[in-house]
């Protein structure tokens, strides 16, 4: 399996701040960075109605791959997808990574002891629900509850403030996740 680590918190609690973060100085590093996203909007779709690849969907096309220059774009159809992690990271298995990023997927990567987890919450209570059910290895926690006094012991994860230090972040993912 890849290296994964699963970024998990509540809406705007800092999950996709973080992973811009993690991709963006570790690729400057030579990194193979993948991530994969939980969407949870029930009626989201990649396709845009009108298109060609929308109009191959609704004709019957139960899986439809877009190719451009630059850019792949597999879409499938279906009524339910992906109830099992592993089916998830089955999509990418294949790749050359050198590390995954999990936006999401919370109730799915909880209880996985082979995938690393950075949370991140707003305030403490926010940070109570989210590790709830959540097994270690927990990498760190961040998000804007770094800017409050915790008094929240549930977890020996270091409490890291992105902007200040977020350094300590990358050094922990590079040890622990990649064994650098």
């Amino acid at each position: 399996m890849i290296p994964t680590i699963a970024v998990v918190g509540t809406s705007k609690s800092g999950k996709t701040t973080l992973i811009e973060y993690l991709i963006s100085h570790l690729s400057k590093e030579g990194l193979k960075i993948g991530t994969i996203k939980h969407v949870h909007h029930s009626g989201f779709s990649i396709d845009v109605e009108g298109k060609d690849t929308w109009r191959h969907s609704q004709a019957g096309a139960k899986i439809v791959v877009s190719v451009a220059p630059r850019e792949i774009a597999i879409i499938k159809k279906g009524t339910t997808f992906y109830q099992e992690l592993d089916e998830i990271l089955d999509l990418v298995k294949n790749e050359e990574l050198d590390l995954l990023i999990i936006e999401g997927f919370h109730s799915l990567a909880a209880k996985r002891r082979d995938i690393f987890k950075v949370i991140t919450a707003k305030n403490e209570e926010d940070l109570k629900r989210t590790l709830e059910g959540t097994v270690k290895p927990i990498l760190a926690i961040t998000g804007p509850v770094t800017q409050q006094k915790l008094i929240f012991s549930e977890t020996s994860a270091p409490v890291i403030d992105l902007k200040k230090q977020g350094e300590k972040i990358i050094e922990l993912i590079k040890s622990k996740v990649l064994g650098e």
